[in-house]
């Protein structure tokens, strides 16, 4: 669809390189950045008519949790000290948690139980893994075109989980 703006300019707070250091708790600089919003298979598939806007909020929402509930892969490594044991079985405590964290956990887990069974596969893939339509539907044994539809249902389910307009 050639109206939609695959471009979007988003103002986001962080550390500008080359800006003076602020002290005393003061709020850091606001800067603008593009962001291509074609760069994932749900963006693409929302900049092609194939989904509708609640579908394509919906997703984000639920990459946003699996995101800030840190459930990815981690690929880099990790410069923490290692955990101390009190046994011999070489197994530290349970990694400290935020608040924020484990709401975002909760909030994925219960969003994915809405989709149904069956659909947190399709789901997990194109939003969460940002895996193609194409290579999800080879790698769970279906048809062609027939991740489409079962992802716009799954869409659907976790729109109404998390009380999107629709």
């Amino acid at each position: 669809m050639a109206g939609k703006l695959l471009l979007k300019e988003c103002s986001i707070e962080g550390e500008v390189v080359g800006a003076p250091a602020k002290s005393g708790g003061a709020r850091r600089p606001r800067r603008s950045v593009t962001v291509n919003l074609a760069e994932s298979p749900l963006g693409w598939l929302y900049a092609r008519g194939h989904i509708r806007r609640r579908q394509f909020d919906a997703g984000e929402k639920l990459r946003l949790d699996w995101e800030r509930g840190q459930l990815p892969a981690q690929l880099t490594m990790t410069w923490d000290a290692a955990p101390v044991s009190r046994g011999r079985g070489g197994r530290g405590r349970a990694p400290d948690l935020g608040a924020a964290q484990i709401d975002a956990r909760r909030r994925f887990h219960a969003a994915i139980d809405a989709a149904g069974p069956g659909l947190a596969d399709i789901l997990w893939r194109i939003v969460c893994s940002g895996e193609g339509m194409r290579d999800a539907e080879t790698a769970l044994g279906w048809p062609a075109r027939a991740g489409k539809v079962v992802l716009t249902i799954a869409l659907d389910r976790i729109a109404d989980f998390y009380r999107l307009p629709g």
